[in-house]
């Protein structure tokens, strides 16, 4: 006997346990985060943790709200936009672009970092990572 399987369906409550995952993700990012960007800065470590924070806080917030995800870089960008127009979540999408650069630079060292001022990235990625906390903990979901 052949069963059909059933479609998966993501519950409110599964979606809720992921965009919980994706943010606990982000803050354990945002702790290196912390620790690399004072004097002397390592720009690796905020290069990369702070796009990947970023990127999961992001996640976090479209999960919550019921929103696509992606796994591209520059659409979790248009994402973020559009949860900074529609929720009121801070502007991350110029952050994201010059931090995607700024990874880049970090791995692949054929680009040039941009000229980034560390404490600014440092306290915009948490400003970020507390709103959409905000956002999951208060479940507004308009």
């Amino acid at each position: 006997m052949v069963r059909k399987s059933k479609p998966h369906v993501i519950t409110d409550r599964g979606k809720m346990s992921k965009a919980i995952d994706k943010l606990e993700l982000a803050k354990r990012h945002l702790e290196r985060v912390q620790s690399a960007w004072d004097e002397p800065t390592d720009w690796d470590d905020l290069s990369l943790y702070g796009f990947y924070c970023l990127e999961a806080a992001v996640e976090a917030a479209a999960l919550h709200l019921g929103l696509g995800t992606s796994k591209k870089h520059w659409e979790k960008v248009d994402i973020a936009l559009k949860l900074h127009k529609k929720q009121g979540l801070p502007d991350i999408s110029e952050l994201l672009s010059n931090l995607n650069e700024a990874r880049k630079a970090v791995a692949y060292g054929d680009t040039e970092r941009p000229d980034l001022d560390a404490e600014g990235i440092a306290s915009d990625i948490e400003e970020y990572v507390d709103a959409v906390t905000t956002l999951l903990t208060e479940g507004k979901n308009e």
